[in-house]
């Protein structure tokens, strides 16, 4: 068991240090990654559109990068906005981890992109350990989940910077108690900022992108108390200042990700600024599991090359072509 929960730590440690220099690098291009994460079907690719089509309506550089486990969906939805999108396919992982998403990026994403959005795997579990490198996380429920979605992750929605409502169009219709799910978010997040959206009728048009400016622009950002208690098994050093961005005690997350027969997977070598970052050990493969070590244009260390469990698409943002990258 002791070696399990060492395994545990020694992932995400090697995640946070790779997150930490990648937030580094991006924050010294004037990059600020919001990461958003949500259930599936909570509606954040709709909110995402609305938000990068004002984004570029006010002349605001954007990009986003979308991960799910299959089909290029969200990707070709996102592109109608107009601005650079990409697809990551994770092909069973249930999260994205900062070398994946450091590697996706170079060579993709343009110098002078103000703002990422990271539209993250959908699930509440996994992704809300994992550090991206992000300047704003940021978490959403739609009215049909539950009041009591809070208290069911207090994880992922105790270590939110930001907590978004979508949906609200049809609250009345499914009796969303809005004072209850305000009182289960400061139970386990006190102060942090819940605001209210609607990608269909536009409740809130703009407050996420507003919320991200502000951050890039250097304003306050909410440290969780989660965040600033000690524990031994896993800490994020955010930008905040907080030295201590952690996890509670019973996180549980394995450290195998195990892979079906046939899964197609790209090799691994590395982060530039993390050489080795990775899945670290205990990352089994199925029978079957084929590597493909071949090094297209631009393929090498540097984060341009695909991470382990991982295929990308560049989306053309005008045409909604989804191009291999």
């Amino acid at each position: 068991m002791c070696r399990v929960v060492d395994l545990k730590q020694a992932v995400l440690a090697k995640n946070d240090s790779v997150a930490h220099a990648l937030r580094a690098e991006l924050g010294a291009r004037g990059t600020t990654v919001v990461n958003l994460l949500s259930s599936p079907g909570s509606g954040k690719t709709a909110l995402l559109e609305r938000e990068l089509g004002l984004a570029r309506e006010r002349g605001v550089p954007v990009a986003a990068l979308t991960a799910d486990l299959a089909t290029e969906n969200d990707a070709l939805r996102l592109a109608r906005s107009g601005v650079p999108v990409k697809q990551v396919l994770t092909d069973g992982l249930c999260h994205l981890e900062a070398a994946m998403l450091g590697r996706h990026l170079d060579g993709w994403m343009p110098e002078d992109t103000r703002l990422l959005f990271v539209e993250n795997v959908g699930n509440l579990v996994c992704p809300a350990s994992y550090d991206l490198g992000e300047s704003l996380r940021v978490v959403l429920a739609s009215v049909t989940e539950g009041e009591d979605k809070p208290l069911k992750y207090p994880t992922a929605f105790g270590l939110a910077q930001l907590v978004v409502v979508t949906k609200t169009d049809i609250a009345q219709a499914v009796e969303f108690d809005e004072a209850a799910f305000r009182a289960h978010v400061q139970q386990v997040n006190p102060g942090v900022e819940v605001v209210l959206t609607s990608a269909r009728g536009g409740e809130g048009a703009g407050l996420l992108l507003e919320r991200a400016l502000a951050v890039g622009d250097g304003g306050p950002v909410h440290t969780p108390v989660m965040a600033r208690q000690p524990h031994p098994h896993h800490h994020h050093d955010h930008h905040t200042g907080d030295p201590a961005h952690e996890h509670t005690a019973g996180h549980e997350h394995t450290a195998g990700h195990e892979h079906t027969a046939g899964h197609e997977h790209t090799a691994s070598h590395g982060l530039h600024h993390a050489p080795g970052a990775g899945h670290g050990p205990g990352h089994e493969h199925g029978p079957g599991h084929d590597h493909d070590h071949e090094r297209g244009p631009g393929a090498g260390t540097g984060p341009g090359h695909h991470g382990p469990g991982s295929v990308s698409r560049a989306v053309h943002p005008h045409s909604g072509v989804v191009q291999p990258r």
